[in-house]
Parts: structure tokens; C-alpha cells; sequence
């Protein structure tokens, strides 16, 4: 009987993905994309005119909603401090935990779950190359901001340099503004726990977490309001093109990677059963059509549709390799 797969479900990946091909991957893919961020560096003044110009485009919007958080971060420190938090850990600890509780519990989510998230992320680096851009803690103070990250530094890990640890600043791009990742990981965080968690503490958590660092980020003067929509977008993006990528490494593993054969011992009804595609089904199915066609230890000679129609054939008493003649003109004729 074909096999049909039900409407709404994902087939089961070809072969299981192993944590130890997994974890090499996510690092190399992270390594590649804080090396480019460093690496991506631009002219500081062209990134505070593109500072300076997102903050006028959206007070001309009406958008700057970073002003009024930002003021009320630095006047109430009990809500500055554990925003600062906030923004320097969880983007470095919630994002890990959720690839993790993929792999383990929705391993037939994670490849396409994993590659969304990365192919985002990439396409976020791109966005740190072309449009460097100046944070609204690093433009002059006469522009209303305070870097509550330095602020509050002496309760945190943290220096100056964002949430880089002290004396590590030079380790970081910090006019890598536009898109911000934080919203945009966050924002990923949000929907794998909303579409696989099941409860309603994950549904609460996945609505919250990307909404309260959309807040973080604003308050705490690291990104602008458009900074957090080209979050978002940077995932869309990713969304629509996780598939083709996915297509691609199936087609570059199928090039440079063939599949294992199939044991000599095997029997032979498992070949039987195999696809036509596979290897094995391809030779079952090459042998002359005059050939028997042997089937749940039935014998089916060429032109016979039949199972056992041959030995309904043979008298009582006939050997199984005797022809029906053998069996004696008086033998009764099998019944149809």
C-alpha cells in the first residue's frame, strides 16, 4: 500500500540529526556572524548620520517612542537594573534553550526551526555591513539619551561598550544598530513556543518575551523603534527562505554524499518492498519478465495474477515442481 503522509504533519527527516554535528554547526555559524560583525565596522560619522537619520524619520512619524522609555529607565532604577539584565543575558540564554528543547522533544521541527534562525541571522550581518548604524546611547547628549547600560554598570558584568563584559568593549561592533537581532531572535524564541509548547505558561511566555525586549532595547537606549521593525523583518525574510535552503543542502549532500548499501544477506522480500527509487528496489525490479516473482513464499510464474494459482492446479499428491499433466488426466480441475 503507498504511503501518504497526513495533511498538516512533517515527514520524519531522512536520516537522525546528532548533537555532535549539530553543536559544531550552531558555533560556526555564530563564530561567522560576531566575526563579521566585527569585521563590518564602518565610518563612525556615516553611522551616526544613519542615526540621526532614522531618529528624525520617526519623529516625523511620530514613532520615537525610545525618548519617554529611555527617560523612565534612567529615573527608576528598579526598573533600569533588571532591564540591563534583561538585554545582557537572555538574548545569550533563551535562544540556546529553545534549539535545545526543539532537538530533544520536536526533533522533526528542529532542522527547519534551526534553519530559519540562521539564515535570519545571516541575513542580519548582511544588515550590519550596509547600513552601520549609531545607537541612541552613542549620539550626543543633546539629543536626549542616556546609556542606562553604563549607568548601571557597577551592578552588572558590563562596561560601557553595551553588554560587553569590562574591558572587552573593543570585542564588539557597537554601530551594529540596524536590524536588531535581540527583537529579532526573541521574536523566534515567541513563535516556537507558541506553535509546539502546548501549555498556557508558554503561550504567556512566548506573547512576553518578545514584547518585553522589544521594550528593553528601546528603554535602554541600544536600538531605535525601526531598528526593532527591521527585527522582525530580518525573521520574515529568513522565514521565506529557510525551504530553499533547505532544499539546497539536501541537493549538495545528495551529490557528495551516497547513501549506504543495502546488505548482500538482506532477504529478499525486504528489496521487494523497497522503493522503486532506492537502489535496492531499482535491482529487484531489473530482472527478466520471464523471471517468477516470488511473494509471502507464493510462486507466480510469468502471465499468472494469481497467488497459488499454480498448486490449486496440481492434483492431490503432485509434487510442487510437477506440471499439471503430471498430476494424471483424471485429476480433477481446480476450482476458480
Amino acid at each position: 500500500m503507498p504511503h501518504t503522509d497526513t495533511p498538516g504533519t512533517e515527514a520524519a527527516p531522512a536520516s537522525r540529526l546528532r548533537w555532535w554535528t549539530e553543536l559544531p554547526l550552531i558555533l560556526l555559524v555564530y563564530a561567522c556572524y560576531s566575526a563579521g560583525r566585527l569585521l563590518a565596522r564602518g565610518d563612525v560619522s556615516g553611522a551616526v548620520d544613519n542615526g540621526l537619520t532614522i531618529l528624525r524619520f520617526e519623529k516625523a512619524l511620530y514613532l520615537n517612542f525610545e525618548h519617554p522609555l529611555n527617560r523612565l529607565f534612567t529615573r527608576e532604577a528598579w526598573i533600569g537594573i533588571p532591564a540591563d539584565f534583561w538585554y545582557a543575558s537572555l538574548h545569550y540564554l533563551v535562544t540556546p534553550a529553545v534549539l535545545v528543547w526543539l532537538f530533544r522533544s520536536r526533533a522533526v521541527r528542529y532542522r527547519a526551526a534551526r534553519t530559519w534562525l540562521m539564515t535570519s541571522t545571516l541575513i542580519g550581518l548582511i544588515g550590519f555591513t550596509l547600513l552601520p548604524t549609531c545607537p541612541p546611547r552613542l549620539l550626543d547628549a543633546s539629543h536626549g539619551f542616556v546609556d542606562t547600560m553604563a549607568q548601571y554598570s557597577s551592578y552588572g558584568w558590563w562596561g560601557g561598550a553595551a553588554s560587553a563584559p569590562r574591558g572587552m568593549g573593543n570585542m564588539t561592533n557597537q554601530y551594529a544598530a540596524m536590524p536588531s537581532l535581540h527583537v529579532g531572535w526573541s521574536l523566534w524564541c515567541g513563535v516556537m513556543l507558541w506553535r509546539f509548547g502546548g501549555t498556557r505558561l508558554t503561550k504567556v511566555a512566548a506573547v512576553a518575551y518578545p514584547l518585553i525586549t522589544t521594550i528593553v532595547v528601546m528603554g535602554t537606549a541600544n536600538h531605535y523603534f525601526l531598528d526593532a521593525v527591521a527585527g522582525a523583518a530580518v525573521m520574515g525574510a529568513g522565514l521565506l527562505l529557510a525551504p530553499l535552503v533547505m532544499r539546497t543542502a539536501d541537493r549538495v549532500k545528495a551529490r557528495f554524499v551516497r547513501p549506504a548499501p543495502v546488505a548482500a544477506g538482506a532477504p529478499a522480500g525486504l528489496a521487494a518492498d523497497l522503493p522503486a527509487t532506492s537502489p535496492a528496489g531499482s535491482a529487484a525490479a531489473s530482472p527478466a519478465a520471464g523471471s517468477s516473482i516470488v511473494s509471502a513464499g507464493c510462486q507466480t510464474s510469468a502471465g499468472e495474477r494469481i497467488p497459488r494459482q499454480r498448486e490449486s492446479r496440481l492434483g492431490a499428491g503432485a509434487e510442487p515442481g510437477a506440471s499439471p499433466k503430471d498430476a494424471g488426466d483424471g485429476a480433477p480441475a481446480a476450482a476458480r
